[in-house]
């Protein structure tokens, strides 16, 4: 269990003891109130990523490199899976530390992120490689007296 896990459910604590301290009985009732609706504020943001990711292809982005650019290290995978639209796919096997999940373009770059602990630790972007080269010759010449 996380340090921040920890603090959250010690907060939620504290906050009931001050309540029935100032308040009583309704005070903690209040304080239950406000707890529940933190939880259920949480709970309809994952069902909504999920239901917005449910309805995409398995590890597809709309591009990769843009997708690369906005990932920042210690996101939640939830957070990932939000920007995406998509669940990820599954790279490493189930249950095994650090998690691997690559997100990939109708181009074909990909994505492949690691997780550890829920947490993002690093990424990395492929492209592919282009085996049709396109000679400088084959390029039109602008025309003489016009701006390129």
């Amino acid at each position: 269990m996380t340090l921040q896990k920890i603090l959250v459910a010690l907060a939620g604590i504290v906050l009931v003891a001050m309540a029935y301290q100032t308040y009583g009985w309704p005070g903690v009732a209040a304080a239950l109130g406000a707890v529940m609706m933190w939880v259920m504020l949480h709970f309809t943001r994952l069902m909504t990523v999920l239901k917005r990711a449910a309805n995409r292809p398995i590890g597809h982005v709309g591009s990769a490199v843009m997708f690369n650019v906005k990932l920042k290290r210690g996101v939640t995978l939830m957070h990932v899976i939000a920007m995406t639209r998509s669940l990820g796919e599954r790279l490493s096997p189930e249950g095994e530390e650090p998690e691997r999940f690559r997100w990939t373009d109708t181009g074909g770059s990909a994505v492949t992120a690691d997780f550890q602990g829920g947490k993002l630790v690093q990424w990395t972007l492929q492209r592919p490689q282009s085996d049709e080269v396109i000679p400088a010759s084959s390029v039109a010449a602008p025309a003489p007296g016009t701006a390129p």
